[in-house]
């Protein structure tokens, strides 16, 4: 006859698995939050990558609502998410384009072999834009308003469900 204390173990474990499975349901992965939202985008701090001048400050306070992509060549979600960038940029959308912790050859690479959808880019190889804009891995894609702030911060690829109901609405000016 088995004891009931016997099975509490193994109902202890189903607790703490249903309710980590509970917990990875409700989490968006692409809710990273940001210290930023609202605020001043920082510095940019760029290298050239490539024959032209990277991105300024200035870039991102013209009057125009635009995303600033963090992006790597060795980064496989950035490969998964480049479509969509390059169907943003088809739609008229200004994408400044950072590379991430990458090497120029691989970087350009990279583009000639996907395309560019970039307005302007620059190369962050030691992370010094990076760090000041908490960046914790690629792709991250920033949405930044003509006036230099950050209106939200998206961590991970950029799919059609995201920029559908997190990047459309700001870009028409209809979000929360």
């Amino acid at each position: 006859m088995a004891k009931p204390l016997m099975f509490l173990p193994l109902l202890v474990m189903a607790g703490f698995v249903g309710a980590g499975y509970f917990a990875m349901q409700q989490n968006d992965p692409n809710a990273m939050p940001t210290a930023l939202a609202g605020k001043e985008a920082p510095a940019v701090r760029l290298e050239p990558l490539g024959a032209e001048a990277p991105f300024t400050d200035a870039d991102l306070r013209d009057g125009k609502i635009k995303l600033v992509n963090f992006w790597a060549s060795w980064c496989a979600p950035c490969r998964v998410e480049h479509p969509n960038l390059i169907g943003l940029k088809q739609d008229g959308i200004e994408i400044m384009g950072v590379n991430w912790k990458d090497t120029p050859d691989q970087a350009q690479g990279f583009l000639a072999e996907m395309g560019s959808p970039y307005t302007r880019l620059g190369a962050d190889p030691g992370n010094k834009m990076g760090l000041d804009w908490g960046v914790a891995g690629v792709p991250e894609t920033f949405v930044v308003d003509g006036a230099g702030r950050i209106l939200t911060r998206i961590a991970g690829p950029l799919t059609e469900d995201v920029i559908t109901k997190k990047i459309d609405p700001l870009l028409a000016g209809t979000a929360d």
